[in-house]
């Protein structure tokens, strides 16, 4: 089992400042190599609890695997994960009442309200959060919580030259959407901090509802990019008469946790005096490592 990432919060100054030690990672290359590809692809997602259509699926394509119903499986998984945070998870943490997780029939009603979409524009988003239709409350909620500018990461974003680099970068489902007029602007008036975040998980959802996803890539250096819950996913393999050669993988969570990386940045960003929310905002973040959780008083920090 992966060892606990350590995160300690302290003050510095009016703001807070997060040092993070990650966790032993699982040695994935030494359980892969020297395994034919169809073993390699299975073994994969089953080391882990989470995101493991993301993980098969990219597995599969690095390996020159043939894809079946990865794509029905994705859609679903990252669905249900978005769906998860959306009605339960951040609603409990905001303090909203609770509300019946939605069925199947009527996800994008309770996403949405009766318009059952993603409102497109920046004035008929705002007129939805008027009418607190579906998740409009959760949103309205993390507006109320987070003022412009609080717990903003403003980083490089992830493109397929930069997937399998473990340096500091926007990896995250939002991005995905970045260029959609609602979280253009957000990004303006509040940042890329939980608002826009959340937002984006919310139009993520929408697109796995519509199909409109992006696919599975395959680029020419033998890496696959693959959509997950908290980001795009990036696995490289090479094998030799069936059997794997070489296996390199980066996901999300490798980014978040990175030095100035995502969850550095957005805990610089959120004031001493709110740091009560650090926990809200590393859910919101969404590491899919285990995470152990410190918060230090400044006179503890001094002491220590």
């Amino acid at each position: 089992m992966q060892q606990a990432a350590q995160i300690i919060i302290t003050n510095r100054g009016a703001s807070l400042a997060a040092t993070i030690t990650a966790g032993t990672p699982l040695p994935i290359d030494a359980l892969l190599l020297g395994r034919p590809l169809a073993e390699a692809a299975e073994i994969l997602p089953r080391l882990f609890n989470l995101c493991r259509a993301a993980q098969g699926t990219a597995a599969r394509l690095a390996l020159g695997l043939p894809l079946t119903d990865q794509a029905e499986m994705l859609r679903s998984e990252l669905l249900r994960d978005h769906m998860l945070k959306l009605f339960l998870t951040w609603p409990a943490l905001l303090g909203l009442p609770p509300t019946p997780f939605p069925k199947t029939a009527e996800i994008a009603t309770a996403l949405f309200g009766p318009a059952a979409r993603m409102p497109q524009t920046p004035i008929a988003f705002n007129e939805w959060l008027d009418a607190a239709q579906g998740t409009a409350p959760l949103l309205t909620a993390l507006r109320e919580t987070f003022a412009p500018g609080e717990a903003v990461a403003t980083l490089p974003e992830t493109t397929a030259a930069t997937a399998l680099s473990l340096a500091a970068q926007e990896n995250s489902p939002a991005l995905r959407h970045s260029g959609h007029p609602v979280l253009q602007s957000l990004e303006i008036t509040h940042g890329r901090g939980p608002l826009w975040r959340v937002t984006g998980r919310v139009i993520d959802a929408e697109a796995c509802l519509s199909g409109t996803l992006p696919a599975p890539q395959l680029l020419p250096d033998g890496t696959a990019l693959t959509p997950a819950s908290r980001g795009t996913y990036a696995v490289r393999a090479r094998s030799e008469n069936g059997r794997v050669t070489a296996f390199d993988r980066v996901t999300p969570t490798d980014h978040l946790l990175a030095a100035n990386g995502m969850l550095q940045a957005s805990i610089a960003t959120l004031p001493a005096a709110k740091r009560s929310l650090a926990s809200l905002v590393l859910d919101i973040l969404d590491p899919c490592t285990p995470i152990t959780l410190t918060q230090v008083m400044a006179e503890d920090a001094e002491n220590a």
